[in-house]
């Protein structure tokens, strides 16, 4: 095919409105996990995230042995689970990698254990480990919306402190700021992010998803808002471009989307380090 034809059908691809619901849910999803993913990389979060989406296909499968709707099972369950790990962690000695190991580990095997009495899960799961965007529907964009503009508001809301927390703790705890609270209810907004990005992107997927872009703007920026601004523009951006670098040479969505991703930040990488928040 010509290059013109081939832009053609892609954006006459891009006209169904299945795609249209993916492009959407891609959008929604990467300025979330971008925003939310700026965060977690300071905090040191990256791997509960990973465990956190590992431990979504429990939630999956659950949903599956149920006959419900995975997208309403899995937020609550990702809400719950998440919870009950930060609990684990702050009440045991273990060290806090071994332990979320263990926890995601275990959740895969008995997920995996959980979907093989569910018939179904066979031609599907493919689609759970990588994602499949395009099986994003109208009810999923509800989500997503709502979710974004939860955590625009209280993040904006709390900036400064998310700042004092994230940068300085222990000065966060002189200044009398609710240390636990503060923390619970990130971890709470984390979980829905990755819980709701988990159709998109997948079970495999979804921890890179939200942590390279806000590597990829840590290198890129001088201030911590610029860096926030930025970790959500990259998630956006590269979820867009990812989305039609699928549709042109017909690629898995989520693996495109995650390597646009990669993309950047070796670009970044290869740029005058600006950031600041480092030193």
């Amino acid at each position: 095919m010509s290059f013109p034809s081939e832009i053609t059908r892609v954006i006459e691809l891009f006209q169904l409105p299945f795609m249209q619901r993916a492009f959407i849910g891609g959008i929604l999803t990467g300025i979330m996990g971008g925003l939310l993913g700026s965060f977690t990389i300071l905090r040191q979060l990256s791997f509960f995230s990973d465990a956190l989406g590992h431990s979504a296909l429990l939630g999956i499968s659950i949903g599956f042995l149920l006959g419900l709707n995975s997208s309403v099972v899995l937020l609550p369950f990702s809400v719950i689970f998440a919870l009950a790990v930060s609990y684990l962690l702050e009440r045991t000695r273990l060290w806090t990698d071994a332990l979320l190991n263990i926890i995601y580990s275990s959740s895969l095997a008995i997920a995996i254990i959980t979907l093989s009495f569910v018939g179904q899960y066979k031609g599907g799961l493919n689609n759970l480990l990588f994602g499949d965007i395009l099986a994003v529907q109208e009810l999923d964009l509800v989500f997503s919306a709502v979710l974004l503009i939860i955590c625009i508001v209280l993040l904006g809301l709390t900036l400064r402190t998310q700042m004092l927390l994230t940068l300085h703790e222990p000065l966060a705890i002189a200044r009398g700021v609710s240390v636990s609270t503060h923390r619970t209810v990130f971890i709470v907004l984390l979980s829905l992010v990755v819980g709701i990005s988990i159709k998109a992107i997948g079970v495999l997927l979804v921890s890179a998803f939200v942590v390279i872009p806000a590597c990829a703007a840590r290198l890129l920026s001088r201030t911590f808002t610029s860096y926030v601004l930025l970790s959500a523009a990259i998630g956006a951006v590269s979820a867009v471009f990812g989305m039609v670098v699928s549709a042109w040479f017909n690629l898995p969505s989520g693996p495109s989307i995650v390597t646009t991703q990669l993309t950047i930040f070796i670009v970044a990488m290869t740029l005058p380090r600006f950031n600041s928040l480092a030193h």
